[in-house]
C-alpha cells in the first residue's frame, strides 16, 4: 500500500531542499532552513520540504542542519548548547527560527522530508511527528538514529507510520545487491524502506545508475537524487526513471519539470 505521503502528488517529485532561498533572497540575508526559507517553498508550489533536525539545549527540535551555528550565523556553538530561544535571536534576522512542531502546524499542506542529524534528537522527533505521520519521510544517515526515531514516533502514533528512505548502511548493502545482480538481496535489503535518496555520485561511484532504479521499481521503492540544481541535469535524472530531484531552486525545478 502507498503511504501517504507520496499519495496525489505527480512524479516527478521536487524536494525542496532546506526550503527555498532565491538569490535575491540570499542577499537580503535570509538563509536555510528558516521559516521565510520554508514558507518561500510553500508559495513556490513545492509539496515537499527536505530539511534537517538537530534539538536545543532546552529540548526543542529545531529545523537546522549543520551540528554548530558558525556557517549559518556566525555563531561558533554547536546546537545543541544553545536554547531555542537564543537560537530564536540569532536566527531573527535571517528569515526566522522554525522548529519542527512550527513546520509541522504552520504549513498544514506541505509534506516533509526530515532527516534526523543528531543522535540525542531522534527520539524526540519521532513523537512530535507521529500525529503528522501521514504527511512525513523520515530519514538519517545512520540507519539506527532512523530506527530510533521510527521506533518513538510509532509508540507515540495513531496508526500511520512515517514514510522512511534508507540510511547509508542499507543503501550501500541495495548497491552490492545490485552489482551482484541479486534481486533476493535487493529485496531483504529494501525491506521496510519507502525510498532510496542519494547524490547522483559518491566520489569516483556512480550510484545512480537505471539498473538501480529498476531494481528500486521492482520492489515498489521510488528513487530521489540529492542536490540537483542545474535544469539540464533533472530532465536527464527524470529521463533515466528517478521519482524525485532534491534541489535548493524548488522554482527551477518546478518550472523544468511541471
Amino acid at each position: 500500500m502507498t503511504h501517504p505521503w507520496f499519495s496525489g502528488v505527480p512524479t516527478p517529485r521536487v524536494l525542496a531542499h532546506r526550503g527555498l532561498v532565491t538569490p535575491e533572497e540570499a542577499g537580503h540575508g535570509i538563509v536555510e532552513n528558516s521559516f521565510a526559507a520554508v514558507a518561500a517553498a510553500h508559495s513556490a508550489g513545492a509539496a515537499y520540504v527536505e530539511s534537517d533536525c538537530h534539538r536545543t539545549s532546552d529540548g526543542v527540535v529545531v529545523l537546522f542542519h549543520d551540528d554548530d551555528l558558525s556557517r549559518v550565523t556566525g555563531d561558533p556553538r554547536k546546537v545543541a548548547d544553545v536554547s531555542s530561544r537564543e537560537l530564536e535571536h540569532l536566527m531573527a534576522a535571517r528569515g526566522g527560527l522554525i522548529t519542527l512542531r512550527q513546520a509541522l502546524s504552520s504549513f498544514p499542506t506541505l509534506r516533509f522530508n526530515l532527516d534526523v542529524k543528531a543522535a540525542d534528537a531522534a527520539t524526540a522527533v519521532g513523537a512530535e511527528i507521529a500525529p503528522f505521520a501521514d504527511r512525513v519521510l523520515l530519514t538519517s544517515f545512520s540507519d539506527d538514529r532512523r530506527r530510533v526515531a521510527l521506533t518513538a514516533a510509532a509508540a507515540a502514533g495513531r496508526g500511520i507510520r512515517p514514510a522512511t528512505s534508507a540510511g547509508r548502511g542499507t543503501i550501500a548493502r541495495v548497491l552490492a545487491a545490485v552489482s551482484a545482480r541479486s534481486d533476493r538481496l535487493v529485496a531483504r535489503a529494501l525491506a521496510g524502506v519507502d525510498a532510496l535518496q542519494v547524490p547522483e555520485r559518491q566520489g569516483r561511484l556512480r550510484v545512480v545508475t537505471p539498473r538501480l532504479v529498476a531494481a528500486a521499481h521492482r520492489h515498489g521503492v521510488e528513487v530521489h537524487v540529492w542536490t540537483v540544481n542545474a535544469p539540464d541535469d533533472m530532465m536527464r535524472l527524470v529521463a533515466m526513471g528517478v521519482d524525485g530531484i532534491v534541489t535548493d531552486r524548488a522554482d527551477i525545478a518546478l518550472a523544468t519539470l511541471s
